[in-house]
C-alpha cells in the first residue's frame, strides 16, 4: 500500500479526523539512517504525527517538530509541510531497548524533556509552541501538546511495527480532534469507541486502509474531505551547503583549507554527502570577502 493521507469530518463536523499511512516513508527512514528498532519506532512515530500535523496547514507553510529530551536517543528532530512531505532524524540511531515482555521500550528511549513545534506560516513572524514530555511514548506527548500548547482536546494513536532484522513492516496513525460546539453525548462516544479500537498496528497488520479506521473510529458517521499522498522528500542541495560554509567566515575555512585541502559534509536528513575540493574552498574563501 503506497503511503497517503485522508482527512475527514465526523458527526455532523463536530470532529475532525486524519488517519494516515506511513509505511513506505519510515521503512525509508530507518535505511537510510540505519535505525534500530527502538530508534526506528520513535523516528518513525515523530515523522507520522509531524506528516499528519502538516496536513492541517496550507499551501508552502512548514513545521519544525523538536524532541528535546536526556534518553538515549538523544533528541528528534522532524520537518514537514501542507504538501504531503516529511523528513528527520534522531540523535542516536543505533538503540534497542525493550520492556520484559518484549514491546519496544520507546518512552526509556526518549526520556523526559520538551516537545517544541515551530511553525513557518510564511509571513513576517515564525512561531515556537513548546510543551513537556508525559511519557515520552510520543503519541500521548502530541495529545497532550495540542491540548496544552493549541487548546484543541484531541486524541492521538501512532504505530511502528519493526521486523527482527530492523526493517519496518508497518507504520501509521491518527490524530482526531474535537471541534468548537461538540456536544458531551459524542465527546462520550468517541472516547468509548477509542477505547475499544485495536492498537494502530494491529489495524495496519488486519490491512485496514485509512478510510476503513475513519470508518472504524467514526461507525460511518463521517464525510471523507480530502486525500493527501505522503513521502520522505529532503530539499538539501550542495549550494544549501555552500552558504553554511560560507557562514564560517574566512578564517575558519582558511584554516580548514590548510589542515585539510578539502571537506565533506553530510545532510541530517538523507544522508547525502556533499564534497568541496581544494579549488571550491578556495572559491568559497573569495566570496567571504564580497
Amino acid at each position: 500500500m503506497k503511503d497517503y493521507l485522508v482527512k475527514a469530518y465526523a458527526f455532523n463536523g463536530t470532529v475532525r479526523l486524519y488517519v494516515a499511512n506511513t509505511t513506505q516513508l519510515v521503512r525509508h527512514a530507518q535505511k537510510i539512517h540505519d535505525l534500530w528498532p527502538t530508534s526506528a519506532a520513535a523516528l518513525g512515530r515523530v515523522l507520522t504525527a509531524s506528516i499528519i500535523m502538516g496536513a492541517m496547514y496550507k499551501d508552502d507553510q512548514e513545521l519544525t517538530i523538536r524532541v528535546e529530551s536526556n534518553g538515549p536517543i538523544q533528541g528528534i528532530v522532524a520537518t514537514t509541510n501542507a504538501k504531503g512531505e516529511v523528513r528527520g532524524y534522531v540523535g542516536n540511531p543505533h538503540v534497542f531497548l525493550q520492556y520484559n515482555h518484549g514491546k519496544l521500550n520507546v518512552s526509556q528511549a526518549v526520556g523526559e524533556g520538551f516537545i517544541h513545534v515551530t511553525k513557518d506560516v510564511k509571513v513576517r513572524d515564525i512561531f515556537t509552541s513548546t510543551a513537556p514530555i508525559q511519557t515520552g511514548e510520543i503519541a500521548e506527548d502530541f495529545a497532550y501538546y495540542f491540548t496544552a500548547s493549541e487548546q484543541i482536546p484531541s486524541a492521538v494513536a501512532l504505530g511502528v511495527k519493526v521486523n527482527e532484522d530492523n526493517s519496518i513492516l508497518h507504520a501509521g496513525g491518527f490524530i482526531l480532534q474535537r471541534m468548537p460546539g461538540c456536544p458531551e453525548e459524542t465527546i462520550e462516544k468517541i472516547e468509548q469507541r477509542l477505547k475499544t479500537l485495536p492498537s494502530m498496528t494491529d489495524l495496519l497488520e488486519a490491512h485496514k486502509t485509512p478510510e476503513d479506521i475513519v470508518a472504524l473510529i467514526t461507525e460511518n458517521d463521517h464525510q471523507l474531505l480530502h486525500i493527501l499522498n505522503l513521502s520522505y522528500a529532503c530539499d538539501c542541495h550542495k549550494e544549501k551547503f555552500e552558504r553554511g560554509l560560507i557562514s564560517l567566515g574566512k578564517e575558519q575555512l582558511e584554516t580548514l583549507l590548510i589542515e585539510d585541502k578539502s571537506i565533506e559534509t553530510i545532510c541530517h536528513f538523507c544522508q547525502t554527502k556533499y564534497h568541496f575540493n581544494e579549488a571550491e574552498l578556495k572559491a568559497l574563501i573569495e566570496e567571504t570577502t564580497r
